[in-house]
């Protein structure tokens, strides 16, 4: 249903093409784009600043459909992009039935109401007439590109060009300033079937799609040409941006949540550091106590005792009842000694009194 919905419009739209007429884009009317059986392609269609917000489209010549931008299918995919005033069709796994020839249309909506502005004819070739080593490559503002384009056998003699595709500006063999401080140059190998396109001195304004063309063969390149200094900074302090969108009303509540996870992991921190720290000092307070009562509960150390040749006389002091006892021994004179049995003295025995004071 969806396809014959497709046609019968396409058709309506032929009718409207004969009456009121059709403005073509006869620059690329004679472009023939080789391709791998298998293999994808992107096909750059750009137009004017003036259509941005025109309808676009993509019009098939084989099955007589048409797709609109912003449509993506399983090997179809149609995108506009206005910031470079293009839009571009991605074309997947192709066949032998998808050869023909193909538009990128613009609905202008003033007279002529429908503008063609590029017309690609598509070849699905087992050995392509051109061919791409790379078909996206890129640079740094002020350095250089280099980019392999292959070709038959049969096009060895045609003429070898490298093409901008928005301005069909073409550069042969040989070298060819394009600006102030870039230049290109073309280098023919006949024997290997290719030539190589070198892009040197690059500037931001040289991005863009161009297309090897080998006689009326050709196939596209993308190049894109980035900040010098974006690259360095990029290389000396590399990062990552997650950016995650959050629904209204929930940040404070994801701030909520980080806050009451901080919380428990400083306090568990707090606590680690603490309890050490009030130990040591128990453990200290403890020690000084100790040492505190056990240098209080020594006895204290005796008075000297005072001995006289006659008597002597000797202080006590009991620690527990602060009872001070004297003690005094007399020797009394006239007695004789006890003599020994060696006929030596021994000493004398002597009574002493011990009375509380």
């Amino acid at each position: 249903m969806n396809a014959y919905v497709k046609t019968n419009t396409f058709y309506i739209s032929i009718w409207i093409w004969i009456i009121l007429g059709v403005e073509s884009y006869s620059g690329g009317s004679n472009h023939t784009l080789t391709i791998y059986p298998g293999g994808s392609v992107i096909i750059p269609c750009h137009y004017d600043k003036k259509y941005t917000q025109q309808k676009k489209s993509w019009y098939s010549g084989i099955d007589q459909t048409y797709t609109y931008t912003n449509t993506t299918e399983q090997d179809l995919s149609v995108i506009d992009h206005p910031d470079q005033s293009l839009f571009t069709v991605t074309m997947r796994n192709l066949q032998n039935k998808h050869s023909g020839l193909y538009y990128c249309v613009v609905e202008t909506g003033e007279q002529p109401p429908i503008k063609t502005i590029y017309e690609p004819y598509l070849k699905i070739q087992s050995t392509p007439d051109v061919s791409l080593m790379n078909s996206s490559v890129s640079g740094h503002e002020g350095g250089d590109v280099s980019v392999q384009c292959l070709y038959s056998s049969g096009y060895q003699n045609k003429v070898k060009q490298w093409c901008r595709y928005k301005d069909q500006r073409c550069y042969t063999v040989g070298r060819t300033d394009t600006s102030q401080n870039s230049s290109v140059q073309i280098r023919d190998d006949d024997g290997g079937r290719s030539f190589t396109v070198l892009m040197t001195g690059l500037r931001r304004t040289d991005s863009g799609w161009y297309f090897c063309s080998v006689g009326d063969a050709l196939n596209p390149v993308l190049i894109t040409v980035q900040r010098d200094n974006e690259n360095k900074r990029d290389a000396l302090n590399p990062v990552h941006i997650t950016v995650t969108e959050a629904e209204p009303g929930t940040v404070s509540d994801k701030e909520n949540e980080t806050k009451d996870t901080e919380e428990p992991q400083n306090n568990g921190l707090l606590i680690v550091w603490l309890l050490p720290a009030l130990a040591a000092l128990l453990l200290f307070l403890i020690l000084v106590g100790v040492f505190t009562w056990r240098w209080r509960r020594r006895p204290k150390q005796d008075k000297p005792h005072i001995r006289g040749r006659n008597s002597s006389r000797t202080t006590d002091m009991d620690p527990i009842n602060d009872i001070i006892y004297y003690s005094t021994i007399v020797h009394v004179p006239g007695s004789e000694a006890m003599k020994s049995p060696a006929g030596g003295a021994i000493n004398s025995i002597i009574y002493s009194t011990v009375a509380p004071h």
